[in-house]
C-alpha cells in the first residue's frame, strides 16, 4: 500500500483481535513513529508496548485510578476499566516527554508525540492491521501516569490499541469543503 492510499483509507477499528503486529512489524511501526516532525530534534516521546499479561497491569492501574477519582463507582465500572486494555492484543502507550526548551514549548512536544502516534496508526494500517487511538481520563490521571513511569510534567498522549480488525470500517464521505476555506486576508 502506498502512502497516499494508507492515509486516505485508514479509519479506527474498535473491534480488534489476534494477531497483533509481529516484533519485526513493531519495529517498522516505531521507526515510522520517530519520523514525526520534531523541532530541535528533542525526541519528545516514549512508547510503552503492552502485550499479554502486561495488559492486566495497565488495567489494574485504570481500575485503581477510577477508584481514587470516584470512590462511589460501581463494580461494573471498575471491571470495565480493568478490561479496557484487553480489548486488543497490543497496546502502545504514547507519552510526550516534556522538557524545558527555549525554542520548543511544551505544546509542540505534545503535538510531536501525537504525530508519532498517528504515524504508528498509519503504518499499522499499511501493514494490514487495525487500530484505534484511545484517550480519556486515564491520559490525565496522575495514578495512571505514575503506574506507567511517566513524570509529572509528561503527558500521556494516548493508548493505541492494535490488532486485526474484526471488520473493515466504513469510510465517511465528508466533503472537504466543510472543513476548509481559501483565506484571502
Amino acid at each position: 500500500m502506498n502512502a497516499i492510499e494508507a492515509l486516505l483509507t485508514r479509519k479506527s477499528s474498535a473491534m480488534l483481535s489476534e494477531p497483533a503486529p509481529s516484533k519485526k512489524e513493531l519495529e517498522i511501526l516505531l521507526q515510522a513513529a520517530v519520523r514525526a516532525p520534531d523541532h530541535c530534534h528533542l525526541r519528545p516521546w516514549r512508547f510503552l508496548v503492552v502485550e499479554n499479561k502486561a495488559r492486566e497491569a495497565v488495567g489494574k492501574g485504570f481500575k485503581e485510578a477510577l477508584e481514587l477519582r470516584d470512590p462511589e463507582t460501581t463494580e461494573a465500572a471498575l471491571l470495565k476499566a480493568w478490561g479496557n486494555p484487553m480489548r486488543a492484543p497490543m497496546v502502545i502507550v504514547v507519552i510526550a516527554k516534556i522538557e524545558e526548551h527555549p525554542k520548543v514549548p511544551a505544546i509542540e512536544q505534545v503535538l510531536s508525540a501525537g504525530a508519532a502516534a498517528q504515524n504508528i496508526l498509519i503504518a499499522a494500517h499499511a501493514l494490514g492491521y487495525g487500530g484505534i487511538w484511545r484517550s480519556g481520563k486515564p491520559c490525565f490521571d496522575p495514578h495512571v501516569k505514575a503506574a506507567l513511569g511517566a513524570r509529572d510534567k509528561d503527558q500521556i498522549v494516548g493508548f493505541l490499541y492494535l490488532g486485526t480488525a474484526a471488520r473493515t470500517p466504513v469510510l465517511p464521505k465528508d466533503p472537504i469543503s466543510e472543513y476548509m476555506e481559501i483565506w484571502t486576508g
